[in-house]
């Protein structure tokens, strides 16, 4: 990637809060594209997916409070008071209008953030999630796993889940996870993980889904063990103006994929015809 879009790193104070985020400027003027992260993950997890995106599009990352590189909040917190907070954030980095896109956990997150703030979110892509407490679960072993922070502080028990968590490509190859999970990404704290998994308690996105207007990408792999692939076509029959694509590979897929659907991402972005088109 040449020099003029590498990230930039900073830290900003948002509601009192101590954030670090990652800016990688766009070679065009519009909207930038804001990425909510999946559960425990940092903002360096995406690294493959941002270098894979339409150099044009200028993209925006955080750590969520309690996660990789930013302090725990001092409260429990909500998905309606995260989707705040996000909003805040975009404000003090001087953003009006953006997109997002939500994988897993972060997925619930964009959905909260433009059914909350609908005049300031654009466009909005869902990867690898769901509609929450309410949705087609994993299966209980599944589940299990991901309860705790585990995977994300060893290594070697990364391995040996990551067929089982994750499917698709990381069942044949599993060691890969090490270089996704653990090369760069930084580790939060366990109180972090806790807060994030208690954001997404009784919270469910059903009722709001027909109310989400602006165009939607729902990005879901065909062996996804976290979120099976019937909740993407639940969310694609409810949301008014939405497209589905469907991919094969788990539930990590936007990064073990990021060549295929980052220009597809930022097709949908800049309303231009993706190439290879296997929307079903």
């Amino acid at each position: 990637m040449s020099p003029a879009v590498q990230s930039q790193f900073r830290r900003i104070t948002v509601l009192g809060h101590d954030v670090r985020v990652a800016v990688r400027p766009g070679t065009d003027a519009g909207p930038p594209l804001l990425l909510c992260n999946g559960i425990g993950a940092s903002l360096d997890l995406l690294d493959p997916f941002v270098e894979s995106v339409d150099e044009r599009i200028e993209i925006i990352r955080f750590d969520v409070p309690g996660v990789g590189a930013s302090p725990d909040p001092r409260f429990p917190y909500s998905f309606g008071m995260l989707a705040a907070f996000t909003a805040r954030l975009m404000t003090t980095l001087g953003y009006g209008r953006f997109d997002v896109l939500g994988i897993s956990w972060g997925g619930a997150l964009a959905q909260q953030i433009a059914f909350q703030h609908p005049r300031r979110c654009r466009r909005l892509v869902l990867a690898s999630t769901a509609t929450g407490s309410v949705m087609v679960p994993a299966r209980p072993q599944v589940l299990r796993k991901m309860i705790t922070p585990q995977r994300y502080r060893d290594p070697e028990y990364a391995v040996n889940v990551a067929g089982e968590l994750y499917g698709g490509r990381l069942r044949d190859d599993p060691h890969q996870i090490k270089t996704l999970l653990h090369d760069h990404s930084r580790v939060g704290s366990k109180r972090g993980y806790v807060l994030q998994l208690l954001a997404g308690v009784g919270w469910s996105s059903l009722p709001a889904l027909p109310l989400i207007r602006q165009p939607t990408l729902i990005l879901a792999g065909d062996d996804d063990p976290i979120i099976p692939l019937v909740n993407a076509r639940i969310m694609h029959r409810l949301l008014p103006d939405a497209e589905l694509h469907v991919y094969s590979d788990g539930h990590l897929g936007l990064i073990t994929l990021a060549g295929e659907l980052g220009p597809r991402v930022g097709a949908f972005l800049r309303d231009t015809p993706p190439t290879g088109d296997h929307t079903t």
